[in-house]
């Protein structure tokens, strides 16, 4: 299988050079042009993808070779992009920013896989010629990469662009402007969660002023076409009736992988999402409860009336995945501006703290008793603000070897049927048909 759809990876020079809302806008400006646009985001982020999905109206996924493999990225994004007009990646951080200070995981590394040419983001704030010194820096870096085209971003006057357009390493296509007012919020995690801004949206009007989307465009059919390795996948399952797996989907619980979903539910799975903060008893089978900022929504956690009948299901078998977020919803209680309390299945208190105490790749197996046998491997991503202090001797359901977890590589606090685990992990088939089975195991009693 060949895929020649027209892609393009917009990077940047660093993180904070205005990236996210170059390619945010960019989206919203071909969205706006009647065009059907793929976003993807590379690296294991999850709040630019839900900027993407917004303004693009398809799922915006992530292409992380280290958690899914080179070939596992040009699946993805060959099934994501039927029906598409054209491709947009995001990179993550600066454009040959790998894991471990590599070239591994890069924007670059993205880029050569897909065989997609780069438009580069550089911020202009303060600098105009000696910007093309670093221009020329990123041309000539890594010859394998393919730099097509400059976004110029924060340009201060006319003036300013004028002195920066007299020398041209690499082609402009676009002079963005410096606006005061158009900065999305952050917090510990990164940007606010779409739900809460509109305003990479809104900013698709000042790329349609600023930008040659014709020429962007161009640049984006240059992209040259590849095959598709095949996946190991055996299909959809046949399962009937399909048990359900019920995904915590709110304001509190919104950090998900959608391959994640999507090989949940090839495996055999019925998905249901429910809000633990507003629903009071969703039928299901299994549950999983991705990450997210239940700090944010404790006081309407420790109310819900979900609490009581979800602890009445542990305690009944049903099987129970709960990933950071997740993790912390599952002990007693989370401590921040003071002491709420929680759904009190697995032994431990989450305490918030103000720096972060894990950010990296995870690696890894399932260990000792659990749904998952030692013959699963874990391979995901892990950035918190929060520690768990678990009680006397917590059983874990993890051991790592590469990342933090709870404590000292080892993660997944397990209590009953239930696993909370501070790695935010990319799914496996093998982790999808244990889990799929184990629902349909609690499903029959």
């Amino acid at each position: 299988m060949q895929t020649d759809v027209p892609r393009i990876v917009i990077a940047g020079t660093h993180s904070g050079c205005g990236k996210t809302t170059i390619a945010s806008g960019l989206m919203a400006a071909l969205v706006a042009r009647g065009l059907e646009v793929q976003p993807f985001k590379s690296g294991p982020d999850f709040i630019d993808p839900s900027h993407h999905t917004l303004i693009c109206g398809r799922t915006s996924r992530n292409l992380d070779p280290c958690m899914m493999g080179e070939a596992g990225v040009l699946r993805t994004f060959a099934d994501a992009t039927e029906g598409a007009d054209v491709a947009i990646v995001e990179g993550a951080m600066g454009m040959f920013d790998g894991t471990g200070g590599t070239d591994v995981a890069s924007a670059a590394h993205v880029a050569r896989i897909l065989k997609a040419p780069v438009i580069l983001v550089v911020d202009a704030h303060a600098v105009s010629r000696s910007i093309h010194a670093v221009i020329r820096g990123f041309k000539e870096f890594d010859p394998r990469v393919q730099l097509a085209g400059i976004i110029y971003n924060r340009i201060g006057s006319d003036r300013h662009r004028a002195m920066i357009a007299q020398e041209e390493v690499v082609p402009a296509l676009g002079w963005v402007p410096r606006l005061e007012d158009g900065e999305v919020k952050s917090r510990h995690l990164g940007l606010v969660m779409a739900h809460e801004s509109h305003l990479m949206k809104d900013f698709g009007r000042v790329l349609q002023e600023s930008c040659d989307l014709e020429q962007i465009l161009a640049v984006a059919a240059t992209a040259r076409s590849f095959t598709v390795p095949k996946g190991t996948a055996s299909g959809t399952s046949s399962l009937h009736p399909r048990p359900v797996i019920g995904v915590a989907h709110d304001n509190a619980f919104c950090f998900y992988y959608q391959d994640n979903i999507d090989r949940l539910s090839r495996a055999g799975a019925e998905i249901r999402y429910f809000s633990p903060l507003d629903d009071a008893q969703p039928e299901m089978d299994a549950v999983y409860i991705g990450g997210g900022y239940p700090e944010l929504h404790a006081s309407g956690l420790e109310r819900s009336k979900f609490r009581k009948y979800f602890q009445n299901k542990v305690m009944e078998g049903m099987p129970v995945y709960g990933e950071c977020g997740g993790l912390m919803y599952l002990c007693k209680s989370i401590e921040t501006d003071r002491t709420y309390a929680m759904l009190d299945v697995l032994p431990a208190r989450t305490v918030m703290t103000k720096k972060h105490q894990a950010l990296g790749y995870v690696q890894g197996r399932f260990a000792g008793k659990s749904l998952w046998p030692g013959t699963v491997a874990v391979r995901g991503h892990e950035f918190h603000y929060s520690r768990v202090e678990c009680e006397n001797e917590g059983r874990f359901a993890m051991r790592l070897d590469k990342g933090t977890g709870i404590v000292k590589g080892n993660d997944g606090l397990t209590e009953h049927s239930t696993i909370g685990a501070y790695t935010h992990a990319y799914f496996t088939d093998a982790f999808c048909r244990h889990f799929v089975a184990a629902a349909k195991a609690f499903s029959r009693r």
